[in-house]
């Protein structure tokens, strides 16, 4: 797969590349890197990058031209991604798409932003990894990155680590546990410590329905579940709004 990452810090995007199963999985040729300084297509001493808005405020943008002369110099990619507070959240289901693409872009902005000129003739999409303000777009990128390429095959020690991580099947993942079983006084629970895979299995389900409905449970508007289960998802979503609606929030 090919990545490129357009960015005024290659610094920040290096160090991270080389570590952990991103790093791995690039020492094995799984993907490939390439990182484009706007700075290398100023044309004046000082390597202008940003300039003041238009129109007064606080703050610098982005110039178009040293930014868009950095896109161009990459040959064609399958997406070119701009991370902004302003794009749609980035979703599971946006890394197993550009897994399948073969190549993204992401391209990473600075002070309050990048001229709209660019945005509009050289990004394909705009995604936000939250509802907050960062510094740039370099750790936007890198939650693509890493996201991505954790799905590529060979990425993993384990191929089905990626199948049952959360938001692979829509919910959140079930809780973990490992040796020792009993840990100053917490104890596994019994039915992981069974060898009855049918059941484990269904605990963890009915575990990962729990902690769906608990925190995110708008997520359930967007899986298949059995009758049983959404029986069991409506119990719980019962117990919820009864406990929102006591005065001290459903504490003893």
């Amino acid at each position: 797969m090919k990545l490129v990452v357009v960015t005024l810090f290659p610094g920040l995007i290096e160090g991270y590349l080389s570590q952990g199963i991103v790093g791995r999985a690039a020492a094995r040729g799984l993907f490939t890197t390439t990182l484009v300084d706007p700075r290398a297509f100023t044309e004046d001493r000082h390597r202008t990058v940003d300039d003041v808005p238009f129109g007064g405020g606080a703050g610098m943008v982005m110039k178009p031209e040293p930014l868009a002369r950095a896109i161009d110099s990459v040959e064609k990619v399958a997406t070119r991604v701009l991370l902004s507070p302003t794009g749609r959240p980035f979703r599971q289901a946006d890394a197993e798409r550009f897994a399948r693409l073969g190549s993204v872009m992401c391209v990473c902005g600075r002070y309050e932003g990048i001229d709209r000129r660019v945005i509009d003739s050289h990004i394909d999409e705009e995604l936000s990894i939250g509802d907050f303000v960062l510094s740039g777009g370099e750790l936007g990128a890198l939650v693509i990155i890493d996201a991505v390429v954790r799905l590529l095959p060979g990425a993993l020690g384990n191929e089905q680590s990626a199948v049952h991580e959360t938001f692979t099947s829509g919910l959140l993942e079930h809780a973990h546990y490992t040796r020792p079983a009993e840990w100053r006084g917490a104890a596994v629970p019994d039915v992981l410590l069974s060898g009855h895979h049918a059941e484990i299995e269904r605990w963890r389900r009915r575990e990962s329905l729990r902690l769906t409905a608990e925190r995110r449970p708008e997520l359930l508007n967007q899986v298949n579940l059995s009758g049983e289960e959404r029986r069991f998802v409506d119990a719980l979503l019962s117990v919820r709004s009864t406990n929102d609606e006591r005065p001290d929030g459903g504490r003893e």
